[in-house]
């Protein structure tokens, strides 16, 4: 299926109309979620031996960054489904398929949701402030908060994991649990400056559990080779970058047609894309997002191809996220400067755009963890 087809520019036009009420609102994406599902989008990386789009990550993440041109807090909570289908799909191309379930459910009309982020837990997937207690029979149970829940309104399915520290080593375990599992509470506390349709609420754990069935990886703590992570991180941050990516060309589109809307009295009425100023702002925004296509693109079909960069993976993963975010934060930047006072305006896109966009540097890996991930791959670790 090719993306005009999943994504047609009638269903972005009425995504873009809606996702002004959604950010006034601060309300959930009730109406684009049901169409996506309609359209099979959550289904993406599922087979097509199992009623799914058979998609791999490049093409996944094409349909993110045209989604992100119409509706961006929308695409960002998708990711988050996304992610754990990616994940499946990634490890079954490996030849682990312990998730396979994950992808039968998202074609069956299952969300899944990701809840892993804690506050004050700057070692993400490598230690967890939750506390899980085993129960005896396999199974688990969670106690804790997670941050930056998105899709809080309409998961069926939440990805979560915490620290077993019962043994004399600690295990990180992983499972998830269903909307009907008892011993979780969502906060109503999503009141932010930007991407206010994600909906991304705090989710407390109070002895929530997961059936052994459901518990799917127990790793040490700390970093390790674990398939697990590389496809989380794999589908994390290169689906980040794509909705970034998507974000900052959908604010070049608005900065090329408002320059040739708007006149300037002291250059005879002429519009100000013939203005030699305003001309190089819109070249520098172009270029900027010029050299980020090819690199999500490169990225994204390295995965899905079994490429293998060896130590030099995270590195490639969390420098493009960090790319894509910085770059559309500063193509945004410039796209405002030429497009007059008007983009300061409540409702209007620029103008949510700008506040949007600045989630991108809260997202792991955040600035300063890719640059001492990068410089590690790159110099070796700090002498002690």
């Amino acid at each position: 299926m090719e993306l005009k087809e999943l994504l047609p520019d009638e269903l972005l036009e009425r995504f873009r109309d809606r996702a002004r009420g959604y950010d006034e609102r601060n309300e959930f994406f009730h109406e684009d979620l049901a169409e996506l599902k309609s359209a099979g989008y959550l289904a993406m990386f599922a087979s097509t031996d199992d009623g799914g789009l058979g998609f791999g990550l490049e093409k996944v993440a094409a349909a993110q960054r045209r989604l992100a041109t119409a509706a961006p807090a929308t695409a960002l909570a998708i990711n988050m489904h996304l992610v754990w289908t990616g994940v499946a799909h990634l490890l079954a191309v490996r030849g682990d398929d312990s998730l396979h379930y994950v992808l039968t459910e998202a074609v069956a009309g299952e969300v899944f949701a990701f809840g892993n982020s804690e506050a004050g837990n700057d070692q993400v997937l490598f230690d967890s402030n939750t506390v899980a207690v085993p129960l005896g029979d396999g199974g688990y149970s969670f106690t804790g908060t997670k941050i930056f829940t998105s899709l809080s309104p309409a998961w069926t399915r939440l990805g979560i994991f915490g620290k077993d520290s019962t043994a004399e080593e600690p295990v990180l375990v992983h499972g998830f649990i269903t909307r009907e599992t008892p011993g979780y509470t969502i906060k109503d506390d999503w009141n932010t400056l930007g991407m206010r349709a994600s909906q991304s609420n705090t989710t407390v754990l109070d002895g929530a559990v997961a059936p052994a069935e459901r518990v799917f990886r127990k790793l040490p703590v700390g970093p390790n080779a674990d398939p697990l992570i590389f496809a989380i991180f794999a589908c994390f941050e290169t689906l980040l970058a794509a909705v970034y990516t998507g974000l900052g060309e959908r604010a070049l589109q608005i900065g090329v047609a408002t320059v040739h809307k708007r006149t300037s009295k002291k250059n005879g009425g002429k519009s100000y894309a013939q203005d030699p100023d305003i001309r190089w702002r819109i070249a520098d925004a172009a270029m900027a997002m010029e050299g980020l296509y090819p690199q999500l693109e490169s990225v994204a079909r390295d995965v899905d191809q079994l490429v293998d960069h060896g130590g030099m993976w995270f590195p490639k993963l969390v420098g493009l996220k960090v790319r894509a975010t910085e770059t559309a934060r500063t193509v945004v930047d410039l796209i405002i400067r030429v497009s007059g006072g008007g983009s300061y305006f409540a409702g209007n896109e620029l103008g949510r755009l700008y506040r949007d966009v600045l989630a991108g540097m809260f997202h792991p890996s955040d600035d300063e963890s890719a640059h001492s991930t990068i410089a590690n791959a790159w110099l070796g670790p700090i002498e002690p």
